[in-house]
């Protein structure tokens, strides 16, 4: 140990540095754009999101599918982002839908088309449920191709919290026609 780090010790630099880091939480972030510039979209919500004392540790690829669940609407192209964060999960959530007015997204109909969706895919491994904003891990995630193709890119060994599947089980769960229609760009 060098002279400094043993100063750092000694005043308790060090401890609060790695308590702060057991304390952070790591979260599943998807994000997915429809309209206009799609990529262009996709970046500024990672923008937003780097701005917001949060720690991105990976990103996936972007994947492009059709239209859920009306393929007629245009394509979206998709991504999950591997973050730290010392947030609640309700604290989060707000974050994220504030970042999606910042960027656009108007009240519409369910599932519309829309310049930037975020939704907290896994939140630690938390297992929840808050009132009608959120469930924890989201509640859909392990029937969409366009969450788990980026999931197993960013945490080939991500456990569903409920299911105890593994992600890769869940990818070969899905109907044949979702694995063909998913595009990693």
């Amino acid at each position: 140990m060098t002279k400094e780090q043993q100063k750092k010790q000694e005043i308790g630099i060090v401890k609060k540095q790695g308590l702060s880091e057991n304390l952070a939480k790591t979260v599943f972030l998807g994000i997915g754009s429809n309209i206009g510039n799609r990529i262009k979209n996709i970046e500024k919500a990672k923008y937003f999101l780097s701005r917001q004392k949060l720690r991105l540790i990976s990103v996936s690829s972007f994947y492009e599918t059709p239209s859920w669940p009306n393929p007629k609407n245009p394509r979206f192209l998709n991504i999950i982002i591997k973050l730290k964060c010392n947030h609640s999960p309700l604290e989060f959530l707000k974050i994220c839908k504030d970042i999606e007015i910042i960027l656009g997204r108007k009240k519409t109909k369910r599932n519309a088309p829309r310049v930037c969706d975020i939704d907290i895919i896994d939140f630690n491994g938390l297992s929840s449920k808050v009132g009608n904003m959120m469930n924890l891990p989201h509640k859909s995630m392990h029937k969409r191709n366009f969450v788990l193709f980026p999931l197993f890119e960013v945490q080939k060994n991500w456990v569903h919290p409920i299911k105890q599947n593994n992600v890769k089980k869940l990818i070969y769960g899905l109907p044949d026609k979702d694995i063909r229609s998913i595009k990693k760009i």
